[in-house]
């Protein structure tokens, strides 16, 4: 490609070549520039031409010195000056040709190189003028010919694209395919004025330190013109004003804002100073308001109050009042200020609006297994929008008012659920009464050959749901339920739900609801367990131990239920987290070669924000208390709620009535008597593809910078590279976009310079986008 610059140093190449056979070689060429317009670019220049000298202050290292010395530097004289090929250049900005054909009146300083003009040649037009960078442009006798307006603002605007450094990579080819004028020139100094703004609004002192005084002017006149105010008369603030209106010019700079938010920091600093229009009504008008953030901070301050307040209310009066907060704030969601983070009330009232609706249908049947169906149907949904209501917020005052208004509308829910399985079970029994159980425990034909099954402690029905939604990507999925043990709690139903489950018995010795193993009579503690496992065929894996696929297996995954007890509500802001270990694992297995994986869990759980309700039960009768149940001792008599233990029925467990719980002020519980605890779920994942031949191996992760190159070995085609900070969470991802392979190799770029020196992980996604290789690495390292 043929620059501007390229034409320029051909131009001055061309001055030096003579007639050898009559002329001398030029002993130099002389560019005078009495206007120094060509003095901006001489850095730039000089890169390509390092013999190119120059007049001014002595500074031998820049190729610049005093006459007498660049008459000493065209000699060859001056040791270790970089001389470039052919003849030697001397610049001699706000110097004109006639100063020095006018030797005796020629300033003493230049007299050392008057001399020259006769040894050397100039450089310059035909009728002996100073190349102006106009003129060079311009000129079809030496010049480039090209179509350039002669109008004045075009005239400042090639200083300043000089200047910039703009022009001279410019191709001579797309220069001579339109006319050059001020717009154009001032689209190459600032091709976006909208985010220039932005820029500037960000942060003015620096904005202006790096664009230099060419931009910098350029960006004062186009606010004036395009934008309607100044910035250094007018500030940033009034900058603000305009961009929270966002009306006119100022809606494209809005729309910008909305995208790129996390690009300008500070902007949201300057909108908070901006007072909305006084007059202002809850309704007004999305359009009107959308742009100021104190509207929305005042927002969330009403509607925290609305929400504290349902505290106090019953089921029927908090419903009413959220069902209306949310017409009147749910708007907000479409705010920038919801993306942004700012809104988290706003988001947990949309979760909290599900509650309200779905909550005013309790789960019905006469049986267990008729109320376990209507759960699946339509009442685990409101289990999933409560744990989104308190997994939306953070500081401790949100928390505290969505938890009040939470605990008005769920737990009588709960509450009543509870009571009407507790009475279907007095009613039949026990779960395994009349036929009423969805599922018997299971046995060795439920986990044939190509099984591995995956246990994940406390995997409650309404988070398997979402379990299922992710597997979804790399197969069938079926969902199914199941009651657990009595009590439902891991040490009775970690057996139960095994493929060793009719192998283990109890005794009315057990201590802490643990079984023992059948043929033996021995504990049924972690080593005889994962012993059992191995006498019988199956293969107890440990964390990453992925077996043998084509026999049976059993492994561990995830750690809801010690999450839940050590941090009560908060489970629920970090349930994906949670998540995200057990989908790593199903992948790591998956990988591995397993097609086919049963999922299974030994209890559910109950949340709620607040504490349980307190259920007394005298500490004489009771030979051990949990939270939901305790064992009554031989000579106590029996609550209302008492059943045998499910693996031994002379074991009385005395179970809290509803939802209440014999130990005060515990948020997260089970071992009781409700449908969250007791009815399980079970997922099978049916493999599909042949995801385990594609394989890849990451050889060389390299940083530069943000910007990342990532070498991998493999055979596949059509595999693609991602950086993450859970390698099994697409919505982790820290780059702008995914890349393809390219011969092994993907440059991809973190778009967050704020993420330099976070850990991540490297991920290789095969065609379906499992992810089949990954490297943990540490960004910009």
């Amino acid at each position: 490609m043929n620059t501007l610059l390229d034409a320029l140093l051909q131009s001055l190449a061309t001055a030096a070549k003579v007639n050898a056979s009559v002329q001398a070689t030029p002993a130099a060429i002389l560019w005078t520039d009495a206007d120094r317009q060509w003095s901006s670019a001489l850095l730039r220049l000089r890169q390509a031409l390092p013999g190119l000298l120059s007049l001014g202050d002595y500074q031998p290292e820049g190729g610049r010195g005093p006459a007498i010395w660049l008459k000493c530097a065209a000699a060859g004289l001056v040791p270790d000056l970089a001389a470039g090929e052919g003849t030697c250049i001397i610049y001699l900005p706000g110097v004109s040709r006639a100063d020095l054909r006018a030797i005796e009146s020629c300033p003493r300083d230049l007299q050392p190189l008057a001399e020259l003009q006769y040894r050397g040649v100039f450089w310059s037009q035909l009728n002996g003028k100073d190349w102006t960078i106009n003129a060079f442009l311009t000129s079809r006798n030496g010049g480039l010919g090209l179509d350039v307006a002669q109008d004045k603002a075009t005239q400042e605007a090639l200083g300043q694209a000089l200047a910039a450094g703009v022009l001279l990579d410019r191709s001579v080819e797309d220069l001579k395919g339109r006319q050059i004028n001020a717009e154009w020139l001032h689209s190459l100094l600032a091709p976006n004025p909208t985010r220039d703004l932005l820029v500037w609004m960000d942060d003015p002192d620096a904005a202006q330190a790096q664009w230099g005084s060419a931009r910098w002017d350029l960006f004062l006149k186009r606010c004036k013109a395009d934008f309607g105010f100044h910035p250094v008369s007018d500030g940033p603030l009034a900058a603000a004003e305009r961009l929270a209106k966002g009306e006119g010019k100022w809606s494209a700079v809005a729309e910008l804002y909305r995208d790129s938010f996390a690009s300008f920091p500070k902007v949201y600093g300057l909108l908070l100073k901006v007072a909305p229009p006084k007059q202002q009504d809850l309704f007004d008008a999305p359009s009107s308001l959308a742009g100021y953030p104190q509207v929305n901070e005042q927002r969330e301050a009403a509607l925290r109050y609305a929400l504290a307040a349902c505290g106090a209310m019953t089921a029927d009066q908090a419903r009413a009042a959220i069902l209306a907060a949310e017409q009147g704030h749910g708007v907000r969601r479409d705010w920038l200020w919801t993306r942004m983070g700012l809104s988290p009330l706003g988001v947990a009232l949309a979760h909290l609006a599900e509650v309200a609706s779905r909550s005013a249908q309790l789960p019905t049947g006469s049986v267990p297994d008729q109320l376990a169906r209507s759960y699946q149907d339509s009442g685990w949904p409101v289990d999933a929008a409560a744990l989104r209501v308190l997994g939306a917020v953070q500081t401790k005052a949100d928390l505290d008012a969505v938890s009040a208004a939470l605990r008005a509308l769920y737990l009588p829910w709960v509450e009543e659920s509870a009571k009407r399985l507790q009475d279907a079970l007095m009613a039949s029994g026990g779960f395994g009464a009349g036929g009423v159980a969805l599922d018997a425990a299971p046995g060795p034909e439920q986990a044939p050959d190509g099984v591995c099954t995956v246990f994940v402690d406390g995997l409650r029905y309404d988070v398997a749901v979402a379990l299922k939604e992710r597997l979804g990507a790399i197969g069938k999925v079926d969902l199914q339920a199941r009651w657990t043990s009595l009590p439902s709690v891991t040490a009775s139903g970690k057996a139960w739900c095994s493929p060793v489950a009719h192998l283990v018995s109890g005794d009315q010795t057990d201590q802490e609801f643990e079984p023992r193993v059948a043929v033996d009579g021995k504990p049924l503690s972690g080593h005889n367990f994962r012993k059992l496992l191995a006498d019988n065929g199956i293969q107890a894996l440990d964390t990453h131990e992925t077996g043998d696929s084509s026999g049976r297996a059993w492994t561990e995954a995830g750690d809801l239920d010690h999450y839940g007890h050590a941090h009560g509500v908060r489970l629920a802001r970090d349930l994906d987290a949670q998540l995200a270990q057990v989908l790593e694992r199903i992948f790591e297995l998956q990988q591995a070669g397993w097609k086919r994986l049963r999922i299974v869990t030994d209890h559910g759980w109950l949340l709620m924000p607040g504490g349980l309700p307190k259920s007394e039960l005298a500490v004489h009768q009771t030979e051990t208390k949990w939270g939901r149940c305790a064992v009554l001792k031989d000579n106590a008599h029996g609550t209302p709620l008492t059943f045998g233990w499910s693996w031994c029925d002379a074991v009385q467990v005395a179970y809290a009535p509803g939802a209440s719980c014999f130990i005060a002020g515990v948020e997260y519980a089970h071992g009781g008597l409700s449908l969250q605890e007791c009815l399980v779920p079970v997922l099978f994942l049916e493999v599909e593809g042949t995801a385990a031949a594609v394989k890849a191996g990451i050889r060389a992760v390299t940083w530069k910078g943000l910007r990342c190159l990532v070498e991998v070995e493999t055979a596949a085609e059509g595999l693609r590279v991602d950086i993450r900070t859970k390698a099994a969470l697409a919505s982790t991802s820290l780059v702008a976009g995914v890349k393809s392979l390219d011969g092994g190799k993907a440059n991809l770029a973190v778009a967050d310079d704020e993420q330099e020196g976070a850990a991540a992980v490297v991920v290789v996604l095969s065609p379906g986008g499992e992810v089949i290789a990954k490297m943990v690495t540490t960004v910009g390292a």
